[in-house]
């Protein structure tokens, strides 16, 4: 199981090498300053009654939803704000240590700068799915909806230091050591450890997609476990739907960008 932990986390080295997207076509570029340092927004805006933030995984920056229009779809029916954590793209390094609860402060300042006292319905992958989590926990009432696409989670990810070194060191290599995946995945383990500290979900519609693709180096039995995990969710929240995506891997947007799109909107009918 830690060996598939390593390789789901890990799979941002190859996907970030291959986009076939890197521009965010009709989106309105700006930078947003926080006290430290400055980040890139890219947002489309036309008022709807939420907006709607996508949050990347480990390694990937904005540009990962622009594959298949992923972003641009959905901002066919809400306002859409997408943007690059401190040391991806176009945003500048932050202060460290780059752990989950400082991702989640600076994700309260993206917010903030564009939500215009509107609740938010956040999409997180992989990692982003950490960030989120900790963001609707420390603000319920400015949070709508969330829509998980395959996230980690501290009840399945259980990396040793020496998978977390790896990852480091790979990444380091790949990408060099002020990116901001490789001060990321420094504190893998810490954020993980982090997770287990906060309390369930503010009671908001959550859907999640899991991917339960099986092949040679993910089994049945761990991609149930996978799914598993992601049940915990639910905790808490009265308006909760697990879908598993069978035919994708991790990077669902990718492999079933529909399966996105259309239960986005699922999600969006839910509210008021």
């Amino acid at each position: 199981m830690k060996i598939l932990a390593l390789a789901v986390a890990t799979l941002f080295l190859v996907v970030s090498c291959k986009k076939p997207n890197d521009t965010t076509p009709d989106f309105t570029e700006s930078k947003i300053s926080l006290t430290t340092h400055k980040l890139a927004s890219f947002s489309a805006l036309k008022n709807s009654t939420y907006l709607v933030v996508f949050e990347a995984g480990l390694g990937e920056d904005h540009t990962v939803w622009n594959n298949n229009a992923v972003a641009a779809q959905i901002n066919s029916t809400a306002d859409v704000l997408l943007y690059d954590r401190a040391g991806y793209g176009q945003s500048e390094n932050g202060p460290g240590p780059r752990t989950i609860d400082r991702l989640r402060s600076e994700l309260e300042r993206v917010i903030d700068t564009f939500s215009n006292g509107r609740k938010v319905i956040l999409i997180g992958h992989s990692l982003g799915g950490l960030i989120i989590r900790d963001y609707a926990i420390k603000n319920p009432l400015k949070t709508a909806a969330l829509l998980f696409v395959d996230p980690s989670h501290e009840f399945y990810n259980h990396p040793s230091q020496a998978e977390e070194d790896g990852l480091y060191e790979a990444s380091k290599n790949a990408n060099g050591a002020n990116f901001g995946g490789t001060l990321e995945a420094r504190e893998f383990i810490e954020d993980l450890q982090y997770m287990r500290t906060l309390p369930s979900l503010p009671n908001v519609p959550v859907l999640v997609l899991t991917h339960m693709q099986v092949d040679a180096t993910h089994s049945a039995s761990a991609m149930q476990a996978w799914y598993d995990a992601h049940e915990l969710l639910k905790n808490g929240v009265t308006d909760f739907t697990h879908i598993a995506a069978t035919h994708s891997g991790h990077y669902i947007m990718i492999d079933e960008p529909n399966l996105v799109i259309d239960n986005f909107k699922l999600l969006l009918s839910k509210l008021p």
